[in-house]
């Protein structure tokens, strides 16, 4: 049971890290963005993202304690999902930070992509885990039609 907590320590911290790095664009240039109707209060975004960082770091390390059942599935599962949450850390530096709109869109795009692969790949070694990544490839769907619309009011 330590590789599920370890993993989920390591989501939330460095997914915490990643948001505080931007967090007084929020309080700046986000302020001044025009929204869409359907743009959630600010304060819900960081009990959110804490929940999603934990679910999928426990679904990481519950896939990482099967390894020897698996290596070749395991090792492909663990791969994406590292390439996804390198991207997920990205995102907020390149919309708040850099203040890239599209750049975020693509990056976005790509990550859901990711995330969807990591969810089936999941699944297939442990079932559990993929479900544990399904809040958050929902929320990353909404997060996207929320920069898509960013883009197309502030583009």
């Amino acid at each position: 049971m330590k590789k599920p907590i370890i993993c989920a320590v390591i989501c939330l911290v460095c997914g915490s890290a990643s948001g505080l790095s931007t967090a007084s664009a929020i309080e700046g240039w986000y302020a001044t963005l025009s929204k869409p109707s359907f743009n959630p209060p600010n304060w819900i975004f960081g009990p959110m993202w804490s929940l999603l960082y934990v679910l999928m770091g426990l679904a990481a390390g519950l896939v990482w304690n099967l390894k020897s059942q698996n290596p070749s599935l395991v090792k492909k599962g663990l791969a994406v999902f590292i390439a996804q949450f390198l991207l997920n850390l990205a995102w907020s530096p390149i919309f708040f930070g850099a203040q890239q709109i599209f750049a975020a869109l693509i990056v976005i795009a790509i990550l859901w992509l990711l995330i969807l692969l990591c969810t089936v790949l999941f699944f297939r070694v442990r079932p559990i885990a993929g479900w544990l990544m399904v809040p958050y490839l929902l929320w990353v769907s909404f997060a996207s039609a929320l920069n898509f619309s960013f883009w197309q009011l502030n583009g």
